[in-house]
């Protein structure tokens, strides 16, 4: 590890050398050197070690003027630098950066003077001094992007700015840095074009030419670089489509060309070529993911907040058609209502009864005139009462035959007979218009319950989304300094227990247990993922992460059959809702055996798909009740659901028909009382619904009335599961189980089934 760390501040110290040395070089029409102070007190002020800069800065000065005055002027300059520094360490007081501009502007009164008394224009350097430490704050910002933030995210506009200018001065100083034919401006321009045109956008490298073109105009007062830097740029970035390996080779061409042909360095030499055919190799020795790094820096961050915009424009766009979806589903549930309730009533059977009696029985009778003529009113009444007792008896009889027909009647077994089939024609006929206005209802029902899903979700998509673009930021810088390279984050706060982040990674990275530690640390919550799926962009991942909720579960679950019995007729239900929501439902469908089992198991599969779609809890146990009561045979199910919202804090209890279920406390324990019909057995009957409180430490225990009978009592249940000292609810399930069992002497009278859930 000391070996590691040595190396890296020697190598730091060459490097700081080297770049110190250039700056020396750098000026302003070789009247004003200011850059080099500059950027000493900016690497400092940038977590640089001091005991490397300033040694740096020493030896590049001395290296560049080997006179007194600028020895004693690099060394106060260096001065400046270090005393503030120990005595801001040894005061431990943070230094202000207004404070480092003053520091930087007194470091260089002893140039100022040395310059006076050789007799040089002194105001010269005052005019440095103040460009100098205008560097300096620009170099403070791009290498705090650098150095300190460590490339984790993209450059802002003035970020860029200080690169721009970190380039040209380099540039600038880099002119007379030549050994024979070879320029290391050359070196330094070709590789620097190549690298950026091929890690990001073309025009970049349009423009990075011209700074740097530019630097070399400041710095010698001749333009001479600034064609041959862009027709570089042009040529390689008309390749870049093609192949990464043709653009060093329109690299090398337009070299040529700028020399031999077109003679803009007015006088060139093949050797003159090395430098660029050494970039072009240094090009080709980089690994990809060097490029891809600079690809993410340099990417544009405001095209971020475009996607952003057109995800909440959607949004309003879907709120609008799910409400209309919503309100066209509602007038569908108003339609099959109306169409209900459509068969006879009584008063309208009873005429239609007498019309049929008159039509088929006095229609031919000769004693028609008569009886319509002299005793039409008394016949009415008794036609009236023999529809009354036919719909009250379900039949007549002789004896229900009034005294005033037997006088006056001769028909009177040919009226009974018509009078009992009519009533059996119509009680079939209401049989099946019921069943017909039950499925109209049903459907209404289904129709009702799709609009409010919609309504809902209309609501849900309504409000626009809010970003959080700060601990976007942060989390890619973070993510970054644990080895992780993000290309993309967004943030999104949903209400007070939603918090979703989704993220896009290398996939070697995706796995990486500092992902959650990394992104709940920023996010001030645990995160755990939720999704990992493959990105549109080839080689990188997508990860959803979300908050993780207040309350977790765990469960356990035992079963056993009826004695002699091939197959139960319990079913259980476990499923994770939306949300952060479980539902735990039993059904004990009728009796034992398979065709218990098939009972149980559709009306499971019902209540499972109906709570995933959003259906309300008591939508769901009256639909599933009216398709129930359609059947022809009795089809009867006790359910016991558990809806447990582990964000909330709640547990919400729906029975019906099914025994009681418990909650084990360390307080208090308690009973939820089913007292509802069964499934199936009433077209209209309601759940029993119920909500409580729950927290951590607490036991559900739901069970069908196999266990519960096996028990004397509620209270027997209760105590005998607070007696377990198990924390396992699986364990504990399989406790109660044989329990029940030894209760009845190892015989199982029903078929028994339990579900213990323990939140925590």
């Amino acid at each position: 590890m000391k070996t590691k760390k040595y190396l890296y501040y020697s190598l730091s110290f060459l490097i700081f050398t080297g770049l110190f040395y250039i700056l020396f070089h750098a000026s302003i029409s070789n009247l004003f050197y200011p850059f080099a102070f500059g950027m000493m007190f900016a690497l400092v002020w940038s977590n640089q070690k001091i005991w490397v800069v300033c040694p740096a800065y020493l030896i590049a000065g001395i290296l560049n003027n080997w006179g007194v005055y600028n020895i004693i002027s690099v060394i106060c300059t260096a001065f400046c630098v270090a005393a503030p520094y120990l005595i801001h360490v040894l005061l431990k007081k943070n230094m202000k950066i207004w404070e480092l501009g003053i520091y930087a502007l007194i470091s260089q009164v002893a140039q100022v003077v040395l310059s006076y008394v050789g007799g040089g224009v002194f105001y010269y350097e005052i005019i440095s001094t103040f460009v100098g430490i205008l560097f300096m704050y620009l170099m403070i910002m791009i290498l705090d992007a650098v150095l300190v933030r460590g490339l984790a995210y993209k450059l802002t506009s003035l970020e860029l700015i200080s690169g721009g200018v970190f380039l040209a001065v380099l540039s600038d100083g880099l002119t007379f840095a030549t050994i024979g034919p070879f320029s290391f401006l050359k070196l330094f321009v070709s590789f620097t074009i190549l690298f950026i045109a091929f890690s990001s956008k073309s025009y970049y490298s349009v423009f990075v030419s011209l700074i740097m073109g530019i630097g070399t105009l400041i710095g010698m007062n001749n333009p001479v670089y600034i064609a041959p830097f862009a027709i570089w740029a042009v040529s390689i970035s008309l390749f870049k489509s093609y192949s990464k390996y043709l653009m060093p080779v329109a690299l090398m061409a337009s070299e040529c060309l700028c020399g031999f042909y077109f003679n803009l360095y007015y006088g060139f030499s093949p050797l003159e070529i090395i430098p660029v055919a050494v970039s072009c190799i240094a090009f080709f020795c980089i690994p990809n993911k060097v490029y891809d790094r600079c690809r993410m820096l340099l990417s544009s961050k405001n095209s971020r907040i475009a996607v952003k915009d057109v995800v909440n424009r959607n949004r309003e766009i879907l709120h609008n058609k799910i409400g209309c979806l919503g309100e066209a589903f509602t007038e569908v549930e108003r339609t099959f209502r109306k169409m209900a309730n459509t068969s006879l009533s009584k008063d309208e059977m009873q005429e239609t009864m007498k019309r049929e009696i008159k039509r088929k029985i006095c229609e031919n009778c000769p004693e028609k005139s008569r009886c319509y003529r002299s005793y039409a009113k008394e016949t009415e009444m008794v036609l009236d009462e023999l529809a009354d007792l036919s719909f009250d008896k379900g039949k007549i009889s002789v004896l229900d035959i009034p005294s005033f027909m037997n006088t006056h009647c001769n028909k009177v077994t040919s009226i009974i007979s018509c009078v009992n089939t009519l009533c059996n024609q119509y009680k079939r006929y209401s049989d099946l218009v019921g069943d017909i206005d039950k499925s109209k209802l049903l459907v209404a029902d289904q129709m009702g319950g799709v609009s409010n899903i919609m309504k809902e979700l209309a609501k849900e998509v309504y409000a626009p989304i809010a970003f959080d673009n700060a601990r976007e930021d942060k989390i890619v810088e973070e993510l970054l300094a644990n080895e992780i390279i993000c290309d993309d984050v967004i943030v999104v706060e949903k209400g007070i227990h939603e918090m979703e982040t989704t993220i896009v990674v290398r996939n070697e990275d995706r796995e990486k247990a500092a992902i959650c530690e990394v992104i709940g640390k920023i996010c001030g919550c645990e995160m755990y993922v939720e999704q990992t799926i493959s990105s549109i962009k080839p080689g990188w991942s997508t990860v959803t992460l979300r908050k993780i909720p207040k309350y977790d579960c765990s469960f356990g679950v035992s079963v056993h059959t009826k004695s002699g019995s091939e197959k139960s007729g319990d079913c259980y239900s476990i499923q994770k809702m939306t949300g952060d929501k479980f539902m735990f439902a039993l059904c004990d469908g009728m009796g034992s055996g398979e065709k218990a089992q098939e009972i149980s198991e559709n009306a499971i599969n019902l209540i499972e798909n109906f709570y995933k779609a959003g259906f309300e809890s008591e939508l769901i146990m009256s639909s599933i009740n009216k398709l129930l009561s359609l059947q022809k045979e009795e089809s009867f199910s006790a359910v016991d659901i558990c809806i447990l919202d582990l964000n909330e804090g709640s547990a919400n209890f729906i029975k019906m028909g099914s025994p009681s279920c418990y909650i084990i406390d360390k307080e208090k324990c308690g009973v939820i009382e089913g007292n509802a019909l069964p499934l199936g057995v009433i077209k209209d009957t309601l759940p029993n619904n119920k909500k409580v409180v729950i927290r951590g430490g607490n036991y559900i225990i739901l069970t069908t009335d196999g266990i519960s009978d096996s028990f004397e009592s509620d209270d027997k249940i209760l105590e005998y599961a607070c007696s377990l000292d198990y924390k396992n609810p699986q364990i504990i399930s399989d406790a109660i189980l044989q329990k029940a069992l030894e209760n009845n002497m190892g015989i199982a009278k029903d078929d028994m089934s339990v579900i213990v859930i323990k939140v925590f």
